[in-house]
């Protein structure tokens, strides 16, 4: 028992690993002794973040590749499998949401802008299944592997103003699902699929739904948020490393499947 959740020397793989919640979790990761592979389409970013690692003492590649892209994502498999010798583990964290696809004065839905629509259902599902297609086919064939996807609170029930996001997460959710089932039945049941769904953690990427630009403030969205969540607070981004580990290790070997809220209780409050 006292090894379940070692996950020492496990060969990890982190698309969009050089975001900010991602490269929290590439360090914590790292940190435990697992191996890192950073693929993101911003090369000095994921330098950056490797550099980081390495300075630790700890083991990290960075590979520039577009999820979005599959020839790209391809070319990325073969760098990771020849540095790092095999692949145990997938984590989908290419993703996002963009300005001009969330409702707000003075848009409103029927204004919302097609491209950025589709650009976001692109970079969130399309971007977690061809990493899924290209690494999950070499987990069939080793029959064993763990891809962890990253779903949102809006995968459970949908937040306002966030359309286009609150529909791709729930895609990703429904994904997950489906397949961890195929793999499961079709290639071989030591390959797992799980999803986290973070709660809000306050970053470039939504403090302007969150923050008052006037003020410095939390906005009235963000105070909403504050006072849904039964901790009190945003998460932080070390916060979904413990989780992660628990899923790629033996400790969650009959798992799969499950979009894991992380959220301070808020997904549990009903407000009431």
């Amino acid at each position: 028992m006292e090894n379940i959740f070692d996950v020492k020397d496990k060969c990890v793989v982190i698309t969009g690993g050089a975001g900010i919640l991602c490269s929290e979790i590439a360090i914590g990761l790292a940190r435990l002794g697992t191996k890192i592979c950073i693929v993101d389409y911003d090369s000095l970013r994921a330098n950056e973040v490797c550099k980081k690692i390495e300075a630790e003492g700890n083991f990290a590649i960075p590979v520039e590749a577009s999820v979005l892209d599959k020839k790209q994502v391809k070319e990325a498999f073969v760098c990771a499998l020849e540095t790092m010798g095999r692949i145990d583990v997938l984590i989908n964290g290419a993703g996002g949401n963009k300005k001009e696809a969330t409702c707000g004065a003075p848009t409103t839905f029927f204004e919302l802008d097609d491209e950025a629509i589709r650009a976001v259902f692109d970079l969130n599902c399309m971007g977690t299944m061809i990493p899924s297609q290209v690494f999950g086919e070499q987990m069939a064939k080793q029959n064993a592997g763990n891809i962890i996807n990253i779903a949102s609170m809006n995968a459970f029930t949908p937040l306002t103003n966030i359309a286009a996001y609150s529909a791709a997460k729930a895609a990703i959710a429904n994904f997950t699902k489906w397949l961890a089932t195929y793999m499961a039945q079709r290639h071989s049941t030591d390959i797992r699929v799980n999803a986290i769904a973070p709660g809000f953690f306050l970053t470039k990427q939504n403090e302007f739904l969150l923050m008052d630009e006037k003020t410095g403030g939390l906005s009235k969205r963000g105070q909403q948020i504050i006072d849904h969540t039964p901790m009190g607070r945003f998460g932080t981004p070390g916060d979904l490393v413990g989780t992660i580990a628990w899923l790629i290790s033996d400790a969650s070997k009959f798992v799969t499947g499950t979009t894991i809220p992380i959220d301070g209780g808020f997904n549990a409050f009903s407000g009431v």
